[in-house]
């Protein structure tokens, strides 16, 4: 065939061969471009049924005009030589300079944010065919072009099958490549757009390891295992410890179509929300990620004879915890996240892909009178493995010792470099009387809970705790924690709440200045209450130089980056936080609301879906998507979700009055003032902060009102004042000469600017 014309093609080189055609490099004389011809294969050229699905192939792809699909120009036939009875069928298609993705990994697996991009321009073609209601049915690397520019190709619709219609082959034959079919396409079942889902989830997942996620010695091994076993995500854990990358990828490979993705638009959203959060990282700190161990530390199970230890055991773990936090080269989740799997039983390697972890600590104390027995297993995540076990069985007094020695072994386990100031720190004590010890468990284990009356609880255990030992710095904290979170309820005054939680800071730092959780509380105060900018920043600086592994911190800091208008600042380090406590409702909440008022709708709810899927019965995760919608103008759906966050919680103050702001924008005023009379009438018998009111009349337009308010709101230094910079609901007073006054009041006028 080179150097032969057909038609007006000019026959340059053979590309390559497949089961069903021959692919040339030709030239076409008539456009004076460069094409490939793809002819069916010559010992199919008497098969009827191969022609017909060739012909198909052309006219299914022909009818998609993407950027990801290969384009056909022409549909054609050879003149047939002397005496035979037909020509040789071809595809004049468009050329690609570059090479296949099969070609490509097979020298190495991918970059992740290069294996993601490619599978969103995969996956953006088939969303094109899908519309058309075109099934490609067989996706593979072979059938991905990638042209040096760097775009995706899809080719070969040799396969590909309109949705609702007939097969073009025998009924009971198995169309495509065993690696990647979806079981259902296995089965020989009525196949959808899921099936392509499989099919690229299968394809991402070999770009991100160089393997395949069902093997086989020989087909039907494989075929097995595509419909009976589950795939190992470990090695998508080794990759990135995102839960986010190791749940899409999941999420594609659901064994039942219906448990898939219902479509590719779902699967875009996942990808491209991912890849932005990914591209926040500079690529240093991704690779430095990547060569840090990680650990979770689960709650310890009571083994008592009364079952009574429940305090004892979460706080000797919380108290691990702590201790490892403090060595910035190892990850170590936070006690939210790790403890979410308490009384559950599950296989630690789920609870590790879960967790985005590679080791996991559990163990179980026996208590009794004053003997105690402690048993911890460190366990290797990706296959099951125990690294490093032991018992313990000593007297009461030597808790701090256990902890201690488990502490270093896991150190010592995971090869992290403890240098002499490492060292001292992991094995540090803050109290050596064990009375004292037992409150201060007491109290963060009520402390924990998140209730107004647990809290107080809280600080009655740590106020015993000190006054065992007066020294104790951790005791001092957790008061000083305790009345932070009573503050942020919103419930109490904060004059109350917030000068309590900065003295009793003090307090603990004054008697241990390297706590890392009261230079936190010390910051969150300078936001809320003090307006002290310069100094927040530099207790948040502190606490992390004590504690790299505080997402209490990033939190802190998130939140102060976010009050100054420093929108990337604080989405990176609501990411990290979000890292390190990542099944945290209250930290997917965070960072929705910064990506809200950052103005990233899209992303802000995906996060705010995550948490409906963990709790559908939060309130406040409603109220905050409903914002989102109304900042873009969905009043409708906006209104509707807040309403039914108001529904779930009718009596939250902070819910009605962002109601009430809805309502107002809607051009609902009755609606909105009912709720002012409302929250008028709660605040006879409860605090209800003038920032609520003054959030309602700037969505009624009444400026007057609204500023009125704003002023009793700095009066009462309300929480939510420190946010007013980016807060969407006083968003149309920006541009009023009060506003500016305003902030040269809480230090916030040399941040903003219109």
């Amino acid at each position: 065939m080179i150097g032969k014309t057909i038609s007006h093609y000019l026959i340059i080189e053979k590309l390559g061969e497949g089961g069903m055609g021959v692919v040339y490099k030709a030239e076409d004389t008539k456009l004076d471009r460069i094409v490939a011809l793809k002819f069916l294969s010559p010992h199919l050229l008497g098969s009827e049924e191969e022609k017909t699905r060739f012909i198909h192939e052309a006219k299914a792809a022909a009818s998609l005009n993407h950027t990801n699909i290969c384009t056909i120009h022409e549909i054609d036939e050879t003149k047939p030589a002397s005496g035979e009875p037909g020509g040789q069928t071809f595809i004049a298609m468009e050329y690609i300079e570059g090479q296949s993705l099969k070609d490509k990994i097979t020298e190495r697996p991918l970059k992740l944010d290069e294996a993601l991009d490619i599978t969103i321009q995969i996956a953006t073609g088939l969303q094109k065919a899908h519309e058309k209601q075109i099934i490609h049915r067989d996706i593979k690397p072979a059938n991905i072009l990638l042209s040096n520019d760097g775009v995706a190709k899809i080719v070969d619709f040799g396969l590909a099958k309109l949705a609702g219609h007939t097969k073009l082959t025998k009924t009971d034959s198995r169309l495509g490549t065993v690696a990647y079919m979806s079981p259902e396409q296995i089965r020989g079942d009525h196949v959808n757009q899921r099936t392509d889902i499989w099919s690229l989830g299968v394809v991402l997942y070999e770009m991100l390891t160089s393997q395949l996620p069902f093997k086989g010695d020989y087909e039907q091994a494989m075929v097995y295992n595509i419909v009976n076993e589950e795939p190992d995500l470990s090695k998508i854990t080794e990759l990135n410890r995102s839960f986010e990358l190791i749940s899409i990828v999941k999420n594609a490979l659901e064994k039942k179509k219906d448990n898939r993705y219902s479509n590719m638009k779902n699967l875009i959203d996942d990808l491209s929300s991912f890849k932005e959060n990914l591209d926040l990282k500079s690529s240093v700190e991704s690779d430095q990620d990547v060569l840090v161990p990680s650990i979770a530390v689960l709650p310890f199970v009571d083994m008592s004879p009364e079952s009574d230890q429940e305090y004892f055991c979460n706080g000797i773990a919380e108290e691990i915890i702590t201790s490892l936090s403090h060595l910035e080269k190892l990850k170590v989740v936070a006690r939210t996240s790790a403890f979410a799997f308490k009384g559950k039983q599950m296989d630690v390697r789920e609870i590790g892909q879960k967790l985005g972890v590679d080791h996991i600590l559990e163990g179980s104390i026996r208590k009794a009178g004053n003997r105690l027995r402690i048993t911890a297993q460190l366990i290797q995540v990706c296959d099951g493995f125990y690294l490093w076990s032991d018992r313990f069985d000593r007297v009461l007094e030597d808790v701090f010792s256990i902890q201690d020695e488990i502490s270093l072994a896991i150190a010592d386990n995971l090869k992290v470099k403890l240098f002499a100031a490492d060292r001292a720190i992991v094995t540090k004590s803050y109290t050596v009387d064990i009375d004292a010890y037992n409150d201060y468990l007491m109290g963060r284990y009520f402390v924990d809970k998140g209730r107004k009356s647990d809290f107080l609880k809280g600080i009655e255990y740590f106020t015993k705790a000190i006054e065992a030992d007066p020294n104790y710095a951790q005791g001092y904290s957790g008061i000083a924690n305790a009345y932070y979170l009573l503050g942020l309820l919103g419930s109490e005054m904060p004059s109350k709440v917030f000068p309590k939680a900065k003295e009793y800071a003090e307090k603990a730092l004054q008697a241990d200045d390297t706590i890392s959780e009261a230079h936190t509380i010390l910051g969150l105060v300078k936001v809320h209450y003090d307006w002290d900018w310069e100094g927040a920043e530099k207790e948040f600086q502190l606490a992390l130089s004590l504690n790299p592994n505080s997402s209490f911190t990033y939190y802190g800091f998130a939140i102060y980056y976010g009050a100054i208008g420093k929108a990337e600042e604080a989405i990176t380090h609501a990411k990290k936080y979000l890292e390190l406590d990542p099944l945290s409702i209250f930290a997917y909440n965070a960072m929705g609301t910064i990506l809200l008022r950052a103005g990233h709708y899209k992303m802000a709810t995906k996060h705010f879906q995550k948490v409906m899927e963990m709790d559908p019965n939060l309130s406040t995760t409603y109220f905050l998507s409903g914002q989102v919608d109304m900042k873009q103008s969905f009043y409708d759906q906006g209104i509707a979700l807040i309403e039914r966050a108001a529904d779930l919680e009718n009596d939250n103050p902070l819910i009605l009055s962002s109601l009430g702001w809805a309502y107002g924008i809607a051009g609902r005023k009755k609606e909105a003032k009912q709720i002012l009379v409302r929250l008028q009438g709660m605040s006879r018998d409860r605090y209800i902060s003038r920032f609520l009111y003054a959030k309602i009349y700037a969505g009624l337009g009444d400026k007057d009102q609204a500023f009125k308010y704003l002023e009793e709101a700095y009066q009462q230094h309300a929480m939510s004042l420190a946010l007013i910079i980016t807060d969407e609901s006083v968003e149309n007073l920006r541009s009023d000469p009060r506003f500016m006054k305003l902030l040269k009041k809480i230090n916030l006028d040399n941040y903003f600017s219109l």
